[in-house]
């Protein structure tokens, strides 16, 4: 077959050779560009077109086998799998790499920088789960459950059992073994009453936070000095989130940040006292319909912080043991013997805090 012209290595790089021809043809595989009916390049070939040694390129094929990619059918060569594992879409992944990037290259960081610091966390990192873990998820609204659960599925290899915050007390009764959750994962206002009811139950409680796309801080960096930012949003916990994270951007020209509802004379004396409109798509019609063409309308449907994704996967690698038990190189703040706190510009939900999370152990 042809040869994908997308793999390409660099002798050059702190990532061996071996990974990055592993992670390319991943990536080319989960894209479609190589047809389930015929086989991959061989190893000679592949070796030949690359400049590399044979059994490097053996080796990256091994790294396929055992991860699910491909499998050896005798004396046909090697074939994608038909079940492919469960990853985040390329899409995603894409997504999240240039937010990285430009995130380091706002702090002076190179490309080897960001991946020689990427393999020195590895081993602590959400890349050391193995199989799906089960989360406990527990929110105010179906559509927060929603949210959360699909975030959280696209990041991270785990299965969600979504618990409403007022059917908390009859699921955790229904689940007398309730260590099966590797984890129960809310919102910062809710972690009071999820802490309570998992009292002695040997589950961590994790609050994340939900933030602003990097977009949309870019684009309200655009807007003149003094800008005023209302948040619209059905659900509260959604409009703090977005409203906590477009605050602590800490944008010098943004004076203000306040929320509101999708409808009703609340978002009229809003939309009075704001220059720009930061809200989900399910209300951009409504808000669209009521500001008219003049004022701009910033849609984000928010993203899952990268640091509480890192923390959670911490967490479930580290009960799965096949890491060493040491925190992530986060910035932390101990609140107390079994707390801890990431908090990268200021202590609790009132700062930058990306995730809180507790463990209530049988004898505290």
């Amino acid at each position: 077959m042809k040869i994908p012209v997308r793999l390409r290595v660099d002798a050059h790089s702190p990532i061996p050779i071996r990974w990055q021809l592993t992670e390319q043809l991943k990536h080319v595989i989960e894209g479609g560009g190589v047809p389930r009916d015929q086989a991959l390049p061989s190893i000679r070939e592949l070796a030949g077109f690359l400049g590399i040694n044979p059994n490097t390129v053996a080796r990256a094929i091994e790294d396929l086998k055992r991860s699910g990619y491909v499998e050896a059918r005798r004396g046909k060569g090697v074939f994608v799998a038909l079940a492919l594992p469960t990853r985040p879409s390329p899409t995603l992944r894409d997504d999240f790499l240039k937010d990285t990037t430009i995130r380091a290259a706002a702090l002076g960081m190179t490309p080897d920088d960001v991946a020689v610091g990427v393999l020195s966390v590895a081993s602590v990192g959400p890349s050391a789960l193995r199989g799906a873990a089960l989360i406990l998820l527990i929110e105010c609204s179906p559509a927060e459950l929603d949210f959360f659960a699909r975030e959280l599925q696209a990041h991270l290899p785990v299965r969600v059992d979504k618990v409403l915050l007022s059917e908390l007390a009859v699921a955790v009764r229904r689940r007398k073994g309730a260590n099966h959750w590797g984890a129960a994962v809310t919102s910062f206002g809710h972690l009071p009453n999820v802490e309570r009811l998992l009292e002695g139950r040997g589950v961590p409680v994790l609050a994340l936070l939900a933030e602003a796309h990097l977009e949309t801080l870019h684009r309200l960096a655009q807007l003149p000095s003094g800008t005023r930012v209302g948040v619209v949003s059905a659900e509260p916990e959604t409009a703090h989130n977005l409203e906590h994270s477009i605050a602590n951007a800490a944008l010098p020209n943004v004076a203000r940040v306040e929320t509101g509802p999708p409808e009703g004379p609340a978002l009229n004396r809003l939309v009075r006292r704001v220059d720009v409109i930061v809200c989900s798509t399910s209300a951009a019609e409504r808000v669209r319909g009521l500001v008219g063409p003049t004022m701009p309308v910033i849609l984000d449907d928010r993203a899952l912080n990268q640091r509480a994704v890192q923390m959670l996967g911490t967490i479930l690698a580290r009960q799965a043991g096949d890491r060493p038990t040491v925190m992530p190189p986060l910035a932390l703040g101990r609140l107390g013997p079994r707390a801890v706190r990431t908090s990268p510009a200021g202590p609790g939900p009132g700062g930058n805090g990306d995730a809180v999370v507790r463990r209530r152990n049988h004898n505290p």
